[in-house]
């Protein structure tokens, strides 16, 4: 059973409940002073503790999809078993396999057509020999025009995240469908995925020097390769890209730094440059001006800005980016590059704070998106 599996949730609270009652009603007969009870009372006490801690975690897991799976809870994740040949420097046109295809079903009707389809597909860049998985958002209306381009919205999860959490938990494609029937917004095709294209390393959507280059793949192979699959707008007008905190950097970034890919961004409780940790390693070969071209708020100060549609998100109380978001706001409202933002009363860096922010957010992406 997988780590996100109900059944497991489920059988480690037993599991707990039952160690649990298991001591209270063994605990008179550990009470002596030996060696044995001694012991006893010991394991006892720390197979409850051990318990109790599991299935706090696989509760929380659960809620907030931090891993995926047993194999990305102990860094053993690699890349998919999809083999995908490349020549040297060509781009990414056909390198996509679809390998599920899910439902998404609104107000109990049928399916697809009032719903949409997810399909999760496997796919490869030529430039920069990533592949990876993904989730993609079909809406009803892709089926029904067979003929018509649609625009497309690149989603993101925090690090470590789960791209099923987008649809799980945050439920984006509902969310998004139910805006284009109350015709609060109009369709988009969603590309769900989290930004650790190289798991287990946090490469905070950059190309690492001698690493990977996320940036190359997020900026050049992804979209090549979903407009040779999809029918999807070709310019950078029809490419936004959404995401929270990790995610809502990569956001950012992607569109500062390559507005002739992505014209709009959205960042939820965004960071505004990228940490040093152990998760990540030294991202930039030791190069300043590197980590300096990669921190938002040193690219709003001291260079032009480009024409791209930004929004920002944070809380009064319960977010710690709140005063960077309002510098964020003050240096990115000059020039071409157009800011908004949601300021919450209050809120956390956490899931319930984003499920409030995400729909002003679809409905301002769509706003901002050209259909073709």
């Amino acid at each position: 059973m997988g780590l996100t599996s109900k059944k497991v949730l489920l059988a480690a609270a037993l599991l707990a409940l039952a160690l649990f009652a298991a001591t209270v009603w063994l605990w008179p007969r550990l009470a002596g002073r030996g060696l044995l009870p001694v012991l006893g009372r010991v394991g006892a006490l720390l197979a409850t503790q051990l318990a109790l801690v599991a299935a706090l975690g696989l509760a929380a897991n659960y809620s907030f999809g931090f891993y995926a799976s047993w194999a990305d809870l102990f860094g053993l994740e690699t890349t998919p078993g999809v083999v995908v040949d490349h020549a040297a420097g060509s781009p990414a046109e056909g390198a996509l396999r679809v390998l599920a295809t899910l439902h998404v079903n609104v107000a109990g009707g049928s399916v697809p057509r009032l719903g949409g389809q997810i399909q999760k597909i496997a796919l490869g860049g030529g430039l920069s020999g990533i592949t990876t998985t993904a989730y993609v958002y079909l809406p009803p209306q892709y089926f029904a025009h067979p003929h018509r381009r649609f625009p497309a919205a690149l989603v993101l999860t925090g690090y470590p995240g789960t791209a099923e959490a987008l649809f799980k938990k945050l439920k984006y494609p509902v969310v998004a469908a139910g805006q284009v029937r109350r015709g609060a917004a109009r369709p988009m095709i969603l590309v769900m995925m989290r930004p650790t294209v190289a798991p287990p390393r946090d490469t905070e959507c950059t190309d690492v020097p001698g690493g990977p280059r996320t940036e190359t793949f997020f900026a050049t192979d992804l979209r090549r390769s979903l407009a040779a699959r999809y029918r999807i707008g070709a310019g950078a007008a029809s490419w936004g890209v959404i995401g929270d905190s990790t995610g809502g950097y990569c956001a950012l970034k992607l569109a500062l730094r390559n507005p002739g890919s992505y014209g709009a961004a959205v960042g939820l409780s965004a960071d505004y440059g990228a940490p040093e940790d152990a998760t990540t390693g030294d991202l930039y070969g030791g190069s300043p001006a590197r980590r300096a071209s990669d921190d938002l708020m040193w690219r709003l100060g001291h260079l032009p800005h480009p024409p791209v549609d930004l929004l920002v998100t944070s809380s009064r109380h319960g977010e710690r980016n709140y005063r960077a978001t309002l510098r964020f706001i003050a240096l990115a409202g000059h020039g071409p590059t157009r800011v908004s933002s949601i300021i919450l009363p209050s809120g956390g860096h956490n899931f319930t704070t984003w499920a409030r922010e995400i729909p002003p957010a679809l409905e301002w992406l769509s706003a901002h998106l050209a259909p073709s």
